[in-house]
């Protein structure tokens, strides 16, 4: 599978059945979200898992609702190219999120991405968040491909 140069795909030592999702550059933004591991699902889904540090919490030692959000975007991205969409090279057109119940710091987070529908230029999808069976939150969006991409 292809995915961007810049990032090591690779399963994972420390946990069976999942890859790793590392982007190789520390100084990029999508460093924030700490270790973020990827396992493809049945067709058109894959799950993305983040690990929760106290660097992720807000004041109320929950997640942080913003760290939410990244990992949400970078699963679109990482849970939408294991779902089959040819995302290597898009942007984040739309992003809607609903949080439903707090995360706890410490406790795995997942991001199950669904592949809903893929043109020449889009790629939609819709989700959830869970912490041990619990949602967090529900998620849809769109990713915007580039123009080298539908060459």
């Amino acid at each position: 599978m292809d995915v961007h140069p810049l990032i090591r795909h690779a399963p994972d030592p420390d946990h069976p059945g999942w890859w790793t999702w590392e982007v190789g550059a520390a100084d990029r933004f999508n460093g924030t979200i700490g270790k973020l591991l990827v396992r493809p699902g049945e067709p058109g889904r894959a799950t993305c898992r983040m690990f929760p540090e106290e660097r992720h919490a807000n004041l109320g030692d929950m997640i942080h609702g913003g760290a939410i959000l990244t990992f949400i975007d970078m699963a679109l991205f990482a849970g939408g190219r294991l779902a089959g969409a040819n995302v290597i090279r898009a942007v984040t057109l739309d992003l809607s999120t609903r949080f439903l119940s707090p995360g706890r710091i410490g406790v795995p987070l997942d991001a199950e991405v669904e592949l809903l529908r893929e043109t020449k230029r889009l790629a939609f999808f819709a989700g959830k968040v869970v912490q041990e069976g619990e949602l967090i939150a529900a998620f849809s969006g769109a990713l915007r491909k580039s123009s080298q991409a539908v060459r």
